[in-house]
């Protein structure tokens, strides 16, 4: 038996032992063997990822059932795997079996851990089955299901209005996104006859300057094909005008933040485009809407980052952000340093989440950065770890000597490169808006790291705190507090007479080994992604890899190499300036440009303008059928209209109906007196 079967199906089997026997097993064993399966399953990875390194493994393709026979639609269930599929499943369990160990500590106080447990693992699976897909139908299979499976995470505590509204919105968004990919499954099938991958992406080239109708137009097929997949890429992956989504799905516990939003869910739309690489390639005009969408949404991410107060929220904004870099390098042609991308940013993001977890667990779950301070002599693990994410994400790092450097230094960079590198007017452009992104990248997460662990304590100001301590009862006060200031004056500083401790072992084992992978994961693996000698014989077509595009980026000249270092730079020295040297010259920032601040607080204003656009007139559409048609015309003139002239009837009769023999005589004598003036009439 192939391991893919035990990597892809054993998540299934545990999700289904914890779900629907967890009162029987109990929580104990229901956490066992969820975490368990997905151990098993990253054990099993690693050997396959190496082995395709090594140049050892071929693609090979395993087949389960034969699963839809209609028409000329064939589908046959099967599991590919090959190089890009190695890199997928290596991120997805690893990722998986760390946040479910992670989770043993953080949700051991939850009465729910069975369902908890449950619902990761069917993420789990349904992600799996996403990765290892061999047909656009199967695809489609797991891109629902770990939507499903999102949506139940996100609103796992159901009893918050505001986590149902979140999964509600994640859910909502995502089928925009999901509408527009299964039309571009359909066209694909309308147009290759078959939607099997390897079939299609063989026939593609062939397919080059066709066109097709669509809406009343001839236009070019292979452009229509792309953007309609692309629109699934963008719910997905919350590409600007559909990311909205995501900062909302943090009402989740932490836990499924790191899962959705560090290597799996939100990587959906990347690895669908990069599986798909040699289709995009057949049109540059989809490539150049990839390159754009990407780039600004890149930018537009990191200024909002720059401006939240939730913890969990700057990280929330930072993938966003970070999303953008791996499609405008797909965009490029560079489907080689998205991959890499996607591959180091899942160690360091999911870092930078589990260990905003044990912040907030040390803080009695509060989540705004101004009631932190001087953390790291409390939780000292839980300090340097984020340090090597943070270090990580913002690409620190020497290009001397062959190039040392963290995780994010490596594949950062590398996009950047290849942006420049492609020569293009929107490659051009990607490449500033990436190097201004990568100085607020630095900016936020600084920013993060000296509110949270520098300065002096500010947790008397907490209500979070104040409840640990006194015992005072209030329902959500982070969602007063959070993103609702016009100011970042600092609360007032004490330390409430609490005293944040490290987490268990369960939790800090987890981020540890992140960690290590935040440190070393560039390092090590950056020549089978990028490089021109060793990549070709690492992806071997899994993506279309551009060996004069990688030779290209390489030889950018040094000033191209120094920007994303000089960004970085720049970036941590303004957070350090107005957070630790000069704590009040973020304050006079705001009052010097409150319109600025304000926009960039309230993230563009995307809220509020579809509020307007979308959900008000909706709102009112709904109201409007349902009182005045539904109500006010079809119950009215329907099935209570009727009931009402029933019972008017009923009186009439009862009236009648008075017991009296003579009163029914005269009815009686009345009836027989217009039956004979009828007949009367009708004779002459």
């Amino acid at each position: 038996m192939h391991p893919i079967l035990l990597i892809v199906f054993l998540p299934l089997i545990a999700a289904i032992v914890a779900g629907l026997g967890g009162r029987w097993i109990g929580k104990a064993a229901a956490k066992v063997v969820t975490t368990g399966a997905l151990f098993v399953g990253a054990i099993l990875s690693w050997p396959i990822f190496l082995s395709y390194i090594a140049g050892n493994a071929q693609p090979v393709v395993v087949p389960v059932l034969d699963w839809i026979r209609s028409g000329d639609l064939q589908v046959d269930w099967a599991l590919r795997v090959d190089s890009l599929t190695a890199v997928m499943l290596v991120v997805v369990t690893s990722v998986s079996s760390l946040v479910h160990l992670y989770s043993w500590g953080y949700m051991e106080e939850d009465p729910s851990q069975p369902r908890f447990f449950a619902y990761l693992s069917l993420f789990s699976f349904a992600m799996l089955m996403l990765v290892t897909a061999d047909s656009l139908v199967q695809m489609f299979f797991g891109w629902e299901g770990v939507g499903l499976a999102s949506y139940l995470l996100i609103g796992f505590w159901y009893y918050k209005p505001s986590a149902n509204a979140a999964a509600l919105k994640a859910f909502v968004v995502n089928r925009v996104g999901d509408f527009g990919f299964s039309l571009g499954i359909f066209g694909t099938f309308l147009v290759f006859g078959t939607v099997s991958i390897p079939a299609i992406l063989a026939a593609a080239p062939h397919m080059a300057g066709s066109t097709i109708g669509f809406a009343g137009m001839r236009v070019d097929t292979m452009t229509l094909l792309c953007l309609l997949l692309f629109v699934g890429a963008m719910g997905k992956s919350a590409q600007i005008g559909l990311h909205t989504w995501l900062p909302d799905a943090m009402e989740g516990p932490t836990p499924v933040s790191a899962l959705i939003h560090a290597a799996t869910m939100v990587t959906a739309g990347v690895f669908m485009v990069c599986r798909l690489s040699p289709m995009f390639n057949t049109s540059a005009t989809a490539m150049h809407v990839v390159t754009w969408v990407g780039a600004i949404t890149c930018f537009f991410a990191a200024t909002i980052g720059t401006s939240q107060n939730d913890i969990k929220r700057v990280i929330a904004y930072s993938t966003c952000s970070q999303l953008g870099y791996m499609f405008f390098a797909a965009g490029v042609g560079a489907y080689g340093a998205a991959m890499f991308h996607l591959f180091t940013h899942a160690f360091f993001k999911a870092l930078l989440f589990l260990g905003a977890g044990s912040v907030i667990h040390a803080m009695h779950h509060e989540q705004d950065m101004r009631y932190y301070g001087a953390l790291r002599k409390q939780i000292p693990f839980t300090f340097w770890v984020m340090i090597a994410g943070t270090l990580a994400i913002t690409g620190v790092g020497l290009d001397v000597g062959g190039g040392i450097g963290f995780a994010g230094f490596w594949s950062k960079d590398a996009i950047l490169e290849s942006a420049w590198a492609s020569g293009s007017v929107s490659g051009t452009i990607a490449f500033w808006l990436g190097a201004i992104a990568a100085l607020l990248t630095s900016f936020y997460s600084w920013r993060l790291i000296f509110l949270t662990f520098f300065g002096k304590p500010r947790w008397e100001a907490s209500e979070h705190i104040q409840h640990a301590v006194h015992g005072d009862h209030h329902d959500h006060p982070d969602a007063e507090h959070a993103d609702s200031s016009h100011d970042t004056g600092m609360p007032p500083e004490g330390t409430a007479g609490y005293h944040p401790h490290e987490s268990p072992l369960t939790m800090l084992i987890p981020i540890g080994l992140l960690a290590v992978g935040a440190v070393l994961a560039g390092q090590l693996f950056h020549g089978v992604f990028i490089n021109t000698e060793r990549a070709p014989d690492f992806w071997r077509g899994a993506i279309a890899f551009s060996k004069q595009l990688a030779t290209a980026a390489e030889d950018s000249p040094i000033w191209i190499k120094l920007t994303p270092t000089i960004a970085m730079l720049l970036g941590l020295w303004i957070a350090w300036n107005n957070y630790v040297r000069d704590p009040k010259a973020a304050g006079a920032f705001v009052r010097t440009f409150p319109a600025v601040h304000r926009f960039v607080l309230n993230k563009w204003y995307f809220d509020e303008i579809y509020d307007r656009i979308f959900v008000r007139p909706a709102l009112w559409l709904g109201r409007l059928f349902w009182h005045r048609g539904d109500e006010r015309t079809i119950d009215r003139f329907g099935p209570h209209g009727a009931a009402v002239a029933v019972a008017a009837g009923n009186k009439v009769v009862a009236r009648v109906q008075s017991g009296y023999l003579y009163s029914y005589a005269l009815v009686m004598l009345l009836g027989l007196i217009g039956a004979a003036s009828w007949a009367i009439w009708w004779a002459r």
